[in-house]
């Protein structure tokens, strides 16, 4: 049974890594299992200089999925060099690093940290879209086409020797055009979806329970959307797409490579348990032995619509 997927360039034992956000650097989980089982560590997100999060309270629980608003907090790149990133060497996994723009959030900012993700031993850069553009009137620069190709293609000329994938949020109305412009801007692939903007009230004080007001909604509650949109995806583009969007169990990873992903991330679940990932690759393998499938790849894209 083969489960190596070739992912942007990046050689993975099987389709199943981490979302950013939600692993932290992998040190806590390696107290639960052994980080090499996993395909890729897809790490938090990482700024040039140090950043601090939102204030507290910054999760909360919904039915079939929970609302964060962190706010990106990170130790910064020379933190992540010194500290993190030689205790992932250990492993035989992947190791993808989520990029951000920082608390300015300008092409410069992004521009300024995959400098310096050039110049590091690790497999590619998954690059956050999902950040203010400051100078852009706080705008968030993955919900235009201009927007994704212009900071896409910054990127692109600096990270000359790592795959780029680029994240995309799913509050747009058309998730293929910012795919679009990723592809058309040289980026080697995209992962899909981020966090839904979403909002929880506390009846009793009649103020939003986050202190960010709104977060992002993610967990099992999006994950039909999630796969959706992964599918329109792979109808425009042309490049390797990253699935994630509630993935709880194999057959959850297993719909979305149908849809065409080549490999999914787990976010969500790593909260619900730290075995959520293995759970799920063992899920995988026991959907790959039940339908007698040789070569994991061979399912990517071959769901069959309907005719309408």
């Amino acid at each position: 049974m083969k489960t190596e997927v070739n992912f942007a360039g990046i050689k993975m034992k099987n389709p199943i890594t981490v979302a950013s956000g939600t692993f932290g650097y992998g040190r806590e989980y390696s107290e639960f299992f052994d980080l090499s089982k996993l395909g890729a560590v897809i790490t938090k997100g990482i700024s040039y200089e140090p950043k601090i999060g939102n204030k507290a309270p910054r999760v909360c629980e919904t039915p079939a999925g929970m609302l964060n608003a962190i706010g990106l907090e990170n130790p910064g790149i020379k933190h992540f060099i010194e500290y993190d990133l030689p205790f992932l060497k250990k492993y035989d996994t992947a190791i993808i690093v989520n990029a951000f723009g920082g608390a300015g959030g300008t092409v410069q900012d992004y521009v300024k940290v995959c400098e310096v993700l050039n110049t590091l031993d690790i497999d590619g850069v998954e690059l956050n879209l999902s950040c203010p553009n400051v100078s852009a009137g706080c705008m968030a620069f993955g919900t235009t086409y201009d927007g994704v190709k212009e900071i896409t293609s910054a990127c692109r000329k600096v990270l000359t020797n790592k795959p780029l994938i680029v994240k995309l949020t799913p509050n747009v109305t058309d998730i293929t055009l910012p795919a679009k412009a990723a592809q058309d801007a040289g980026a080697d692939a995209v992962s899909l979806i981020n966090t839904f903007s979403a909002m929880v009230i506390n009846t009793e004080t009649r103020k939003p329970i986050l202190a960010n007001n709104t977060g992002g909604l993610s967990g099992p509650a999006i994950r039909p959307i999630a796969v959706r949109m992964v599918y329109q995806v792979a109808q425009a583009v042309n490049i390797p797409i990253l699935g994630l969007g509630g993935i709880m169990t194999g057959n959850d990873a297993i719909e979305f490579m149908l849809a065409g992903a080549t490999a999914v991330s787990i976010g969500a679940g790593n909260f619900y348990s730290p075995y959520t990932s293995l759970d799920v690759l063992d899920g995988v393998k026991e959907y790959l032995d039940k339908h007698k499938i040789d070569d994991i790849n061979s399912i990517i894209g071959t769901v069959q619509m309907n005719q309408k």
